[in-house]
This record gives C-alpha cells, sequence and structure tokens, in this order.
C-alpha cells in the first residue's frame, strides 16, 4: 500500500491539472490546497502543474488566491524547511479561478478552453468539494463538454468524489451509474478522508507484518471490538446541511464503517486495489442485518441538549441556526454490529458516534477475552482487568497496549501498564494530513484507499434499514446534554452485555 514510492515519477510525467468544484467552500481552503501546496513542495507533482477553482461565486483570481492565503497562513509554509522559502509565492502563480454554474454547460465547454490554452493542458483530476446535490449535474456536464475522457484515452481523466456518496442505497445506486456512464470505474475515487491517515492504514501492517497479532485475531481471543468517533463540536454553521443528514449518514456508514472492515478483513491476497476492497465488501455482506425498530435492538440514537464542552456553554441542537423545530435528526448513535463469519462469531463489534461529547478522538480498542480465574485472576489479587489493545486514529495518532504487571516490593501486587507507541515520538514528526496521501494517489491512479461502487452501496444495504425509524421520529429520541458521553440508556445498553464503554 505504499504508493508514496509508485508515485515518485510524478514529477517527470505529463502536465497535470486539478480543477477544484466548490472552491469557494471551507474544505478547498481548510484541507485541499494547503495538501497540494505541501505534495508541491516535496517535489512529488509534474513541473507543469496548476488548479483551476470552479464556483459559483463572482471573483477575480487575485481575490481568490488572496481568500486561500488568508484563511489558514500556518498551513502554507514548506514543511521541513526553513521558512517557506518563497514557496507559497511561487505556487500561487499556478492557481486561476473560473465562475460557473454546475448546471451550465457552456460555463464547463470554457473550462474546457481554458484548460486545453493553459501550460498544463494534459491529465485532469475534478474534485467535486460541494454539496451533494450538485454532483450529478457536475459530472453530467463533464461528461457534454468533452472534459471527462476514458480510461484507454490519453492524456487521461479522473474524478475524486467527496462524501457522502448518496444519502440512502437507492440515491447511492443512482450516482454510482451516473458516474459510470461517463467515467470508468478505475477513473472514479470516491473519497472517505479517514482511509488516507497513517494510522488507519498501519491496521493492515499492524496485523499482517506481526505475527503476534494476527495468530490471535478472532473470536477465539478476542472479545469484543469499539469503535469510538467523538467529536467534542456541534454543528457549528452547519445546522442546515446536519439536519438533514445525520450522524448515521454522517459518520456511521462511511468512516465508522471503513474502519469496521480494515479491524474485521480477512488477509487479501495482494496489496492491490482490487484485493483489498475485495475483503473489505466481504465484510460487509457478513454483516447481520440491523432490525427495522431501531429502539433499543441493536441501535440507540441520541440528541444534544445544552451543556458546558471544555469549560464553555452549549446550545442543544435544537437552538442551532438552521435546524427544524421539533427536529429528531440524531446527533449520536451507538449500535452493536455482529459479523456473521467464521472469525468473528460472537464477538461483537460496539460503534459509537457522537457531536458535543466530551473530547475530540477517535480510537479502536481491541478487548481481549478474560485470563483463566486462577492463579493470579481470583481474590485476592483478581479479578484483572483484560488487555486492550488500542488505535489512537485521532489525535495523537498512535497504538497502545495495556497489560498486567508486578509492582515492585515485597508484595505481590499487580496493576496495568500500556507500552505506547506515538508517531510524534516515533518518527520525529506528526504525520502527514490524509488529504496529502489521497491527493497523490488519485494522480498515481492507486485506488486501495478509495471506496469501490459496491463497498458504498454494501455500507448503505446495512445502514438503510434503520434510518427510516430514524428519521422525524422523536419517540425513539434519546437525549443527552452536551458535554456528557452519551445517552445514560448507551450506558446500560452495553452493560447488559457484561461490558462497558472503553474511555482512554
Amino acid at each position: 500500500m505504499n504508493s508514496i514510492q509508485s508515485t515518485s515519477n510524478l514529477a517527470d510525467s505529463t502536465p497535470l491539472t486539478l480543477v477544484v468544484f466548490g472552491a469557494s467552500g471551507d474544505l478547498t481552503r481548510r484541507k485541499l490546497i494547503p495538501a497540494i501546496f505541501q505534495l508541491w513542495c516535496q517535489g512529488l507533482l509534474p513541473e507543469d502543474f496548476s488548479v483551476v477553482g470552479f464556483a459559483r461565486s463572482d471573483k477575480t483570481d487575485e481575490v481568490f488566491i488572496d481568500e486561500l492565503s488568508q484563511f489558514n497562513p500556518e498551513a502554507l509554509f514548506c514543511r521541513g524547511k526553513e521558512g517557506d522559502c518563497g514557496g507559497w509565492e511561487r505556487f500561487v502563480k499556478r492557481i486561476s479561478y473560473q465562475r460557473g454554474g454546475y448546471d451550465n454547460l457552456a460555463d464547463f465547454q470554457s473550462l474546457r478552453s481554458s484548460i486545453e490554452q493553459g501550460d498544463s493542458a494534459g491529465n485532469c483530476i475534478y474534485y467535486l468539494a460541494t454539496h451533494p446535490e450538485a454532483f450529478e449535474s457536475i459530472i453530467e456536464n463533464l461528461g457534454r463538454s468533452g472534459l471527462a475522457r476514458k480510461s484507454q484515452e490519453s492524456p487521461w481523466a479522473r474524478i475524486v468524489v467527496e462524501k457522502p456518496f448518496g444519502s440512502d442505497l437507492e440515491s447511492a445506486k443512482r450516482l454510482n451509474e451516473h458516474a459510470r456512464a461517463i467515467f470508468d470505474e478505475d477513473q472514479i475515487f470516491r473519497i472517505d478522508h479517514y482511509l488516507g491517515k497513517e494510522i488507519v492504514q498501519n491496521i493492515m501492517v499492524l496485523r499482517f507484518a506481526n505475527g503476534i497479532f494476527e495468530n490471535i485475531w478472532s473470536h477465539n481471543f478476542i472479545d469484543h471490538v469499539q469503535i469510538t468517533v467523538s467529536e467534542s463540536l456541534g454543528v457549528a454553521g452547519r445546522g442546515g446541511y446536519y439536519d438533514k443528514t445525520g450522524a448515521m449518514r454522517d459518520i456511521l456508514q462511511n468512516h465508522m464503517m471503513h474502519l469496521l472492515s480494515l479491524v474485521a478483513m480477512e488477509p487479501p491476497i495482494a496489496l492491490t486495489a482490487e484485493a483489498v476492497r475485495n475483503e473489505k465488501v466481504k465484510v460487509f455482506r457478513s454483516l447481520r442485518p440491523i432490525p427495522g425498530d431501531c429502539s433499543f435492538k441493536g441501535v440507540l440514537r441520541g440528541q444534544y441538549t445544552e451543556g458546558v464542552v471544555d469549560g464553555q456553554h452549549m446550545p442543544g441542537y435544537l437552538q442551532s441556526p438552521d435546524v427544524i423545530a421539533n427536529s429528531a435528526t440524531e446527533t449520536y448513535v451507538a449500535l452493536k454490529a455482529n459479523i456473521d463469519n467464521w472469525r468473528w462469531s460472537k464477538t461483537p463489534f460496539y460503534l459509537r458516534t457522537g457531536k458535543c461529547l466530551p473530547i475530540r478522538c477517535t480510537e479502536i480498542s481491541i478487548h481481549f477475552k478474560d485470563v483463566p480465574q486462577v492463579l493470579f485472576n481470583r481474590p485476592p489479587l483478581g479479578p484483572l482487568k483484560p488487555n486492550v489493545l488500542v488505535i489512537r486514529v485521532q489525535p495523537n495518532e498512535g497504538i497502545s497496549l495495556e497489560f498486567q504487571a508486578k509492582v515492585p516490593g515485597p508484595e505481590m501486587k499487580i496493576q496495568p501498564l500500556k507500552m505506547d507507541f506515538g508517531y510524534a515520538e516515533s518518527f520525529g514528526s506528526a504525520p502527514p494530513d490524509a488529504y496529502e496521501r489521497l491527493l497523490l494517489d488519485a494522480a498515481a491512479g492507486d485506488a486501495t484507499l478509495f471506496t469501490r461502487s459496491d463497498e458504498v452501496e454494501a455500507a448503505w444495504d446495512y445502514v438503510e434499514p434503520v434510518i427510516p425509524c430514524c428519521t422525524h421520529d422523536c419517540e425513539n429520541l434519546l437525549y443527552y446534554p452536551a458535554g456528557t458521553w452519551g445517552p445514560a440508556e448507551a450506558d446500560e445498553f452495553i452493560q447488559a452485555d457484561g461490558r462497558q464503554w472503553y474511555l482512554r
């Protein structure tokens, strides 16, 4: 999966143009442009490389570049170099802006003329950083304008589509069919930035490059697995979007399903995109269907009320701008997933995600079975806490293993200790932003860290049966104050199985 090596020749390749649709948005300024800038600083992009911002706002190249410069100045220094060496000033000469409508064919034809007349005419990546409602119009007009070339054509064209990919199974299928009518499957890169994080990629290395782990990676030794995606922020200025989406669609159907599949998948036959994604799809298809009535039957939904997060007062979800009165949209979800295959029989996966929780963190905890109730694991020394392997996705990316050890001294006292690996401490710096890796892979045509059409549909197939009873239905909605770990019923939910939520 080390596609950095396979992309090292990009700097010597055909000219490349990145067209960002939705260029006026927060994602472009906060993530995409800083990521592209860092790749350029490292010499990983072709000499003839350019960025075209495309959006409906009326602005000049100069205004667009000034907005990029002012929004996130700390990200606009060449990483690993003294100062920025004037890098940003040289980089912005490659940036231009075009005003256009996503449903206006003439604007796309104008875009094509600009690209073909520019110094970087050649290969193209089209990045869809817009609201999902614009995806189909953009894809259609890329085809009608001649900007969408097929795989066998040279120079090539590829399209990167942000999440969410569809709002349910039917819309995901429709979008897949629409995209495949204009692009070949190997040209479509459905992006989920979680898959670009170094620690997420390291899950496969942890399992398959270390004999001590894969041999015990099954129901024989693992009692259960927990996946937590905790956000301390509320919906901020995204109330209108979030109220139509909710935690189920926003986080669980994509981010958490990908994390689950990497933990649970079988070893792929090779480190190719198709081999890895084949195994992930098998996990999704092995998930036991969720009962349609989600009230305390495997799925809990919650919504935050006013409270205090990190010492700051947080108004309730219903008080957020653009949220409809009496909205039943969930800001918290907890569920128990069961994988009906040989490896994971009787080993449940507990997933939870929520907004306005005490801290921001994403982690996977692997809880091993208790040791026998003999020797140290019985009174007066026991019961002992089971071993836990924790994969920290964010923040402080790393891996830790909790184990029991004797406290120095004449008496037999046992306490849990932690062996800890952190990226920043071990490698001297924090890992690069996920978008750097993913954009570089898209340019190289490596789809390993992107989702295939059947992956998207299989994940929706699992989540969708719960959504109808989770939409505009307050009867089964639970409530929790902002700054707490979710509804009290979520604790009761896991305690009913003799377990408890893991808090590092």
